[in-house]
């Protein structure tokens, strides 16, 4: 995920850059984040390559926040903009560029992972990713492409359309944690999580998947899952 902080204190510019990226690496989410000190560079870099999540300060020197937003809001009407500020005083110009959420300073540590968990929760489906390590490299595995992984010796087997299986070293409660602010991805039990993009039936013991893989559902999940997978489903259809 590409962030932009655009921001003309530095010191604004560290405080954010840090915090995001400690709780994004909480989250299992990779992030390449760039820091720029005024909107004028800001706008170059992004007609080159877009940013997913861009940070912009109101009140800076030269060309202010707001107008910058506007300026962005030409070539890119996807990205998620989020206003830095130490007055909601432009409310209403925000609406107009569709700014997700007003980050008043000074903030908290918590009103960062609130935030982080709202940005994660609008990217689109098939911009989602998890950064695991396998073999010493960190690879990214998009969400869509995850069947399911299992947890057993205290390594976690991904299993991936293509047929490929990754194996890392991590806990499956911290490898779940951005899956599950997913509506894709379902707990089977302890220790496996599956796609349900990837089910194709549920027969009332267990999800069969489209790998050809049957994942057993714990006996007290068991309702919850039918449940699950016919609301998924439903709202796939509509």
């Amino acid at each position: 995920m590409r962030i932009a902080i655009v921001d003309d204190i530095s010191e604004e510019r560290t405080l954010l850059h840090n915090r995001l990226e400690s709780q994004f690496s909480r989250r299992n989410v990779h992030t390449d984040i760039l820091e720029y000190e005024n909107g004028e560079t800001f706008l170059t870099s992004a007609k080159e390559c877009p940013f997913t999540v861009v940070f912009l300060d109101i009140y800076m020197d030269g060309s202010n926040g707001i107008d910058t937003a506007k300026e962005l809001r030409r070539s890119d009407t996807d990205c998620l903009l989020i206003f830095t500020t130490t007055s909601t005083d432009h409310a209403l110009e925000g609406f107009e560029v569709r700014a997700l959420h007003y980050l008043v300073k000074p903030y908290s540590e918590n009103d960062i992972s609130s935030l982080a968990d709202e940005i994660l929760s609008r990217i689109p489906d098939s911009g989602k990713y998890i950064d695991v390590k396998v073999n010493g490299s960190n690879i990214q595995i998009p969400f869509r492409k995850i069947i399911y992984a299992e947890h057993f010796s205290h390594m976690i087997h991904i299993h991936t359309a293509g047929e490929r299986e990754l194996v890392t070293r991590q806990s499956f409660d911290s490898f779940i944690t951005s899956l599950k602010m997913d509506s894709r991805f379902y707990q089977c039990n302890r220790g496996v999580v599956i796609n349900l993009e990837h089910a194709v039936d549920f027969d009332g013991t267990g999800f069969r998947l489209d790998n050809g893989s049957n994942v057993p559902v714990s006996r007290k999940l068991l309702k919850n899952a039918r449940q699950t997978f016919m609301e998924f489903l439903f709202q796939r259809r509509s």
